[in-house]
């Protein structure tokens, strides 16, 4: 497009301006795109919370409502496990899990705010991207803003939008743009001279290293921005330019002190109309420098000659110059980068333990192969297939894991030519920008190759195992790339087609924006609830166990496991879930069989361990429980919670002395392990340690104030007299809990033994009025008028619970045993008696059942009856002080009543 001298302006020529319109101005382009993006995701609003959402925001205990901000946030992984745990995966994103705990601060739990947030940094990426490449990229706007509409609508985008725990790779994505917009803001973008562009802005530099930092701690990929800076700095921001009045580049050659310049070059090329004028970073940078030899002429290809060519003859020119004077500018910039990301990393890797995250053979298949070639061929290929994904994104799943993407495992396979593919054309993109070293051309493929290749590197299990084969969240910042290479692409078919062609080119665009439209829409809907998720790839085996998971109908639940073994035998969690399954149906043989195989096919599954084993216990097999125990700690020894299950195994099996060792390194693995805590609170409590399990019930509440560890701790208190303070716990407990019955009944007991019998007995009755079979009701109900000396009402309580039948005989022993207390309290000794005997019927070891018999025989003169019956107590309790005291208290009155009658027969 060419500029005529304005009718309003002065006499002088105005510069031509280097950048070309889209006939839209700015802010209908931002809306477009931002209609766009909300026409797209808009479905997504009514979603649920699915797959990974559960755990990081529902089960998450730094998330969930009630949980207070803690510290525990910035130690934490993205899943609320402590990061130096040896379960935790060493996702650090503290950020991100902040931003849902803000949510749920405004909003409470309801997803539709979590999806509206997502959307809306959707839309602000999108908008963020324009700006990016209409200032660093494109030199014409139409092209930046076909490049965010493209990365707008795409579907690869929908796991990052549509699932929430995808809001990591989105705000870390805008966090990226946003730094390296700062970055290329902090250097001197009119820079001529024979050195790199200068920092004009330290404050900017900064800050792009303070937004890098927030990227990486949205998600990890977020650190990629440091390298993408320092490298588009060294092959394009160093790029210097010269302009004549024409607006033409030119090669100055060096002016010695006092020379004039050519009267055809204005005194300052970078003004318009007196004001200072700045452009992006472009520009040969033959033009700081002598003039450098010439360059072969060549129609494009073969771009390998013409890369070495460009090396070859920039070092030639640079041969006599100080190298390193000329670069200090950048190399003062590299180093502070560098630097910085070495202490930011080594940060990581101490949050971290220091220890690397672990998975299973099911989640990354490939990385535990014993063979160099097949890991290789594998990894190569998924590279080729993630680069499908974004250019035909036909299938898409949530869950690419075990048996979606089978091994390549030998040369011959023909995915092999993806891979070769890739390789070649990634090679002749990367010799087209070296092709192009230190001059003005082809940034567009830089920028391009930049943005797709380095946020992907962490997830490329180059440097590290991923727990993953394929995940289509993490492909949300390497689409940038792909859609600037894309619309570059297209550009340059444009000028290289006649008109035809190239409207053809352009309505075919269009349709594919469309059917990529259509597409998000149609996933977005998938992605609404758990079940539609799970079916979205039937052939799936991971998708199958999971929707198993899912179903309550157990026979559906069963069809689906079968289904999922049908595609993979060896799916260990399907097994692991197939016999847990049967098990619960008491179909015990098979349950064993399944659990075997799932400990054959993933040694490593902690769980499978201790559900076989627990299993085998109900059999009363000790001994090969005892075994699968130990093979499972000797497979799984950093597993808190395969110890913490063995310990209660060994207090279970009269071991409680080794079940301590256990418990405590349950704790050692996992210092947040509260349930070993409990445990071993409970295991020295009933060793009568009462000071110790109070210390661990408390330690316990300092890593999670739960109702649960509350419990306990009170039933400690009241057991030992220490009435007020398990009253203070017990109503902590319900106010955490305010519908769990037991923690309520527990308080009213507290209640009724503090003498507070009405407050006691209102609680009470309002449990009853929920649940009219509560047996714990009616026995505490008794004991409260009993306390109140209406035994009548007493009475009438504990013929409701024996209509209530209960099972256990003990049961209904002990509530004859209190109706005949209440009958003895109301002078009917008779009744009583029978309430005893059928008390004592029923649980023979009943000792206070028998020695009130004996009393009441006592009572009526029938010693030998009442002798009887007190030595059968005896037998029971002999320590019992009373008993001895009743039967020598009958001594007595035998031994009285022979004086009386050898008396009478004197």
């Amino acid at each position: 497009m060419v500029l005529t001298t304005s009718a309003r302006g002065g006499g002088g020529d105005r510069a031509p301006s280097r950048r070309q319109g889209c006939g839209l101005a700015p802010a209908g382009a931002a809306a477009l795109l931002a209609g766009a993006s909300c026409l797209c995701y808009g479905r997504s609003l009514q979603g649920e919370f699915v797959h990974d959402d559960v755990w990081a925001i529902v089960n998450n205990p730094d998330v969930r409502p009630g949980a207070p901000l803690r510290w525990s946030i910035f130690t934490n992984d993205f899943w609320g496990k402590g990061m130096a745990e040896n379960t935790s995966h060493k996702s650090y994103r503290p950020l991100c899990v902040l931003t849902f705990k803000l949510n749920i601060f405004l909003t409470g739990m309801n997803p539709f705010y979590f999806h509206a947030v997502n959307v809306i940094l959707h839309c602000l990426v999108t908008l963020v991207l324009m700006y990016t490449c209409d200032k660093t990229v494109f030199k014409n706007r139409g092209l930046a803003f076909v490049t965010a509409l493209l990365f707008a609508v795409h579907p690869i985008h929908t796991e990052a939008v549509a699932g929430i725990v995808g809001r990591a790779d989105v705000l870390a994505c805008l966090l990226f743009l946003l730094a390296f917009l700062s970055y290329n803001r902090s250097l001197d973008q009119g820079c001529v001279g024979e050195s790199f562009p200068s920092t004009v802005s330290p404050f900017f530099l900064l800050f792009s290293l303070f937004l890098g930092t927030c990227a990486m701690l949205v998600k990890e990929t977020g650190i990629t921005v440091f390298g993408v800076c320092l490298v588009y700095d060294l092959f394009s921001l160093s790029n210097k330019e010269d302009k004549s009045s024409n607006g033409a580049l030119c090669p100055c050659s060096p002016q010695q002190p006092g020379s004039p310049q050519p009267s055809s070059l204005p005194g300052h090329p970078h003004r318009e109309n007196g004001k200072q004028q700045r452009f992006p970073h472009k520009g040969a940078w033959g033009g700081c420098h002598s003039p450098l030899p010439p360059e072969p002429k060549s129609s494009g290809f073969p771009v390998s000659p013409r890369a070495v060519w460009s090396m070859m003859r920039y070092l030639r020119a640079s041969s006599n110059r100080n190298f390193l004077l000329t670069m200090r500018p950048f190399l003062k910039r590299a180093i502070l980068v560098l630097s910085y990301v070495l202490v930011i990393l080594y940060f990581r890797l101490w949050i971290m333990g220091g220890s690397m995250p672990l998975f299973s053979e099911q989640d990354n298949p490939a990385s535990f192969s014993p063979y160099i070639l097949t890991r290789f061929l594998t990894y190569s290929y998924l590279l080729a297939f993630n680069v499908w994904l974004l250019l035909a994104p036909v299938t898409l799943c949530y869950d690419w894991q075990v048996g979606s993407i089978p091994l390549v495992e030998t040369i011959w396979d023909m995915r092999n030519l993806a891979t070769i593919l890739l390789a070649v054309v990634m090679a002749l993109l990367s010799l087209h920008c070296l092709a192009a070293f230190k001059r003005l051309e082809h940034k567009e493929v830089l920028v391009g190759l930049l943005f797709l290749v380095f946020p992907f590197i962490p997830a490329s299990n180059l440097f590290f195992r991923v727990g993953f084969v394929v995940a289509e969240r993490v492909l949300y910042m390497p689409s940038m790339g792909y859609c600037i290479l894309f619309v570059h692409g297209l550009s340059k078919l444009c000028t290289w087609l006649n008109r035809c062609g190239a409207t053809t080119l352009i309505v075919s665009t269009v349709l594919l924006l469309l059917l990529f439209s259509w597409k998000t829409v149609k996933q977005n809907e998938i992605w609404l609830s758990r079940e539609s998720l799970f079916r979205l790839y039937p052939r799936h085996a991971s998708a199958l166990n999971n929707l198993g998971t899912l179903i309550r109908d157990t026979a559906e639940a069963k069809m689906y496991y079968q289904k999922a073994l049908q595609l993979h035998p060896q799916h260990n969690r399907a097994l692991f879930n197939l016999g847990n399954l049967l098990k619960s149906q008491e179909k015990k043989e098979e349950a064993i069989t399944l659990l075997k195989d799932s400990i054959k096919y993933g040694p490593e599954f902690a769980d499978a361990y201790s559900s076989l084993a627990s299993l085998l216990a109900e059999q009363e097999r000790f001994k090969e429980a005892e075994e699968i125990y130990q093979a499972g700690i000797k497979n799984c020894p950093d597993s808190s919670d395969l110890h913490n299950n063995y310990g209660v195994f060994l207090v279970d099996t009269g071991l409680p002395e080794k079940a301590v060792a256990h418990y405590q390194q349950a704790i050692k693995l996992s210092p947040s392990h509260h349930v070993a805590m409990v445990n071993l609170g409970r295991l020295y409590r009933s060793l009568g340690e009462n000071s110790m399990a109070e210390e661990w019930y408390k330690r316990a509440l300092q890593v999670a104030h739960k109702a649960e560890i509350l419990s306990p701790l009170g039933a400690l208190y009241y057991n030992t007299g220490r009435y007020e303070e398990a009253l203070q716990i017990y109503q902590e407990a319900a106010a955490l809990q305010p519908s769990q019955r037991e923690l309520r009944l527990a308080l009213a007991q507290v209640l009724a033994v503090m003498g507070q019998t009405k407050e006691a007995e209102k609680m009470t009755n309002h449990i009853v009025s929920e649940e009219t079979g509560c047996l714990e009701c009616y026995r505490l109900l008794s004991a409260i008028y009993s306390k109140q000396e209406n035994h009548d009402k007493a009475l009438d309580v504990i013929e409701k619970a024996l209509q209530l039948k209960p099972k256990d005989p003990k049961v209904i022993s002990e509530l004859f045993f209190t109706k005949g207390n209440q009958l003895r309290e109301q002078n009917l000794l008779d009744k009583a008696f029978e309430s005893y005997r059928v008390a004592v019927q029923l649980n023979p070891d009943q000792a206070q059942a028998w020695m009130n018999m004996g009393g009441i025989q006592h009572i009526k003169g029938k010693y030998v009856s009442a002798r009887a019956y007190y030595e059968r107590a005896l037998q029971l309790v002999p320590d019992s002080k009373l008993l001895k005291e009743n039967l020598a208290k009958l001594d007595r009155l035998e031994k009285r009543l022979q004086e009386v009658r050898e008396k009478d027969q004197t």
